[in-house]
């Protein structure tokens, strides 16, 4: 997919595998289906003459009968190739459409995990499932079309010649005003504008995906009309580029093509009322209207040639956008493995001048930050918001790379270590946690499938989700999200941490996972914390100053830079940033409402 300039069906066909011979056959055994569907209107002509020369004693015409069957029975036969035909190309279709969502599948398995930060799954959706299930239609249907109407086209151009080149040129002049009306359509520049109109629909399927997600906040501020602007404008856009290209740029082509395609006999009318007079005098007038039934008969295949070929056109210029599309997914940018990777020696992380900038930002969100985890110690993250505490997070496991410096954990790069060895080392849990509709047992297996139940149990366990099993109709084998069974915020949290804690990795890493939390379920979150955390190395970021008391090491760090660096005590003596937030977090913790009595 790296060579987009490659035709667009040999990209394809490199997703078929070893199908792409079924394809080939479908694709010959169509243009057969073509020709054997037009020997019937041959065999009709051949029934004309011999009825026409016997005329009137029909019964003379001994070879009617012949060519009557040998019509039916180029009939059916035109029909079982077709089918055959489609039933190859129908299975190469398939078989490549699921190639494409697995090679999709796979290289957004080897980027980033912050690449889906800035991504919405609605867009990826539509760019692969949609794009994937579109190109199904070029390869099953469209393809066959364009080669058997071809095969069509060029038997007719032979056979409009055969008989008589005058009637056969004033067929072919409909077909080619047709001709030149679709490329009005689809062809140049108006290519670009299907790619616009791709984009606009791509953009109404991320608003309509962030709207039906975001309806319990809308609902809670009622914030319908405001809300529902964004998603309204990318309806409009969409419509309007359809408008815009059905109403103004497909009209008039399309009037013209329809036209002359299903009206192909008026060509033949003049014609044949400038040759009458000759045939007359020469005598032939039998033969010359044997030649005209025949045209008359056959300039009907025109318009269904000229149709099929329109519509595979289109579906060549649909699935063309739907490459470019399923391109923008194959050209996401992939973490680099090293070709030597090395092991971590121990479980300590460590910060070495770290910058980083995310793509297109002005402004570095990290800069030259330096600090030091030991094995085992709690290193507590706090500064304002925006400050860069989950971006310094998220670049131990490599949501991201670093600009420049390096993020090590056990003494290694992340950079020079195996992907699969590194998560086996992290594990981390954030503000929003995200359960699959599944069981809770297959959530929390999650992090290790090949868990037994007795560990799924105990991982629960420890995690305090002892009342969530309690209240559920088949315990942890209940499903998430079916018959109304659904957990709170704070109950969803607990599971993501019996699905931490079952993991057993040596560095946890934690994003305020008690943000949201109502009191009762922040007390049993910090219980599972605490065995969460017990003998390993943990980087936590911090809202609530309280819950870094106890942290080894406070990393404090403002728009980007580490400002302070000590134990709790030692940053109050200092007076810095952290003094001051500790000053102003006492204050707001002691703050009440209160009312006055008003005489």
């Amino acid at each position: 997919m790296k060579e987009k300039k490659q035709n667009d069906v040999a990209v394809l066909l490199g997703y078929a595998g070893s199908y792409k011979g079924l394809t080939f056959t479908g694709l010959g055994l169509s243009a057969v289906a073509m020709i054997l569907g037009m020997a019937p209107y041959v065999c009709i002509w051949l029934v004309a003459r011999d009825l026409i020369a016997a005329a009137p004693d029909w019964t003379a015409a001994s070879g009617a009968a012949r060519y009557g069957w040998m019509a039916f029975i180029f009939a059916v036969a035109g029909i079982a190739v077709y089918f055959a035909a489609l039933m190859c190309t129908h299975l190469a279709a398939f078989r490549t459409a699921s190639n494409i969502r697995k090679h999709g599948m796979g290289h957004l398995m080897r980027t980033p995990l912050g690449f889906f930060d800035s991504n919405a799954s609605g867009l990826l959706r539509n760019r692969l499932d949609g794009a994937a299930s579109e190109t199904e239609t070029l390869l099953a249907h469209n393809l066959a079309d364009i080669v058997g109407s071809i095969a069509m086209l060029l038997a007719m151009i032979v056979l409009m010649f055969v008989f008589d080149w005058r009637m056969g040129g004033a067929c072919l002049l409909a077909a080619v005003i047709s001709l030149v009306a679709m490329f009005s359509m689809m062809g140049g520049k108006n290519a670009k504008l299907m790619q616009e109109y791709q984009a606009a629909q791509d953009y109404m399927s991320k608003a309509g995906t962030e709207y039906v997600r975001g309806i319990p906040v809308v609902k809670i501020f009622q914030q319908t009309v405001y809300s529902f602007k964004a998603f309204k404008q990318a309806i409009e856009d969409y419509s309007e580029k359809a408008e815009h290209y059905t109403g103004k740029i497909c009209r008039m082509p399309q009037s013209v093509n329809l036209t002359f395609t299903e009206g192909a006999f008026i060509f033949l009318v003049p014609v044949a009322l400038l040759l009458a007079p000759g045939a007359l005098k020469n005598g032939d007038f039998a033969g010359f209207v044997t030649n005209f039934a025949f045209y008359a008969v056959f300039s009907a295949i025109i318009s269904t040639a000229l149709a099929r070929i329109m519509f595979a056109a289109s579906g060549m210029m649909l699935a063309s956008t739907a490459l470019s599309r399923i391109d923008e997914v194959m050209n996401a940018p992939t973490l680099p493995v090293a070709k030597n990777p090395q092991t971590p020696k121990d479980n300590s992380v460590t910060f070495r001048d770290v910058c980083f900038t995310y793509d297109g930002a002005g402004q570095s969100a990290l800069d030259h930050v330096s600090f030091r985890a030991q094995p085992g110690q709690t290193v507590a993250l706090v500064g304002p918001s925006g400050g860069g505490k989950t971006t310094a997070a998220s670049l131990i496991p490599r949501f991201w790379d670093v600009t420049s410096g390096a993020v090590e954990v056990g003494g290694v790069d992340v950079r020079n270590t195996d992907p699969h060895v590194l998560m086996d080392q992290v594990a981390f849990v954030f503000q929003n946690t995200h359960l699959f509709k599944a069981s809770i047992l297959e959530n929390v297996r999650a992090s290790r499938p090949d868990a037994t139940r007795e560990e799924v149990l105990a991982a629960l366990s420890a995690a305090q989700c002892g009342d969530i099993l309690e209240k559920l109709p088949n315990g942890m084998d209940t499903v998430i999200g079916t018959e109304g069974t659904y957990l709170s915020g704070g109950e969803q949290q607990r599971v993501a941490l019996a699905r931490a804690i079952l993991k057993n990795a040596p560095i946890v890493v934690l994003d305020e996972a008690t943000a949201f939390a109502d009191p009762e379920n922040e007390a049993l979150i910090q219980k599972a914390f605490a065995r969460l955390t017990e003998g390993r190395t943990v980087i936590m970021i911090a809202h609530r100053l309280s819950t870094v008391v106890n942290a080894d090491k406070i990393i404090v760090l403002k728009e980007g830079r580490k400002v302070e660096e000590g134990a709790h005590a030692e940053l109050l003596n200092a007076g810095g940033l952290y003094a001051r937030m500790w000053a102003d977090y006492n204050q707001a913790v002691k703050w009440r409402i209160s009312a006055e009595k008003k005489e």
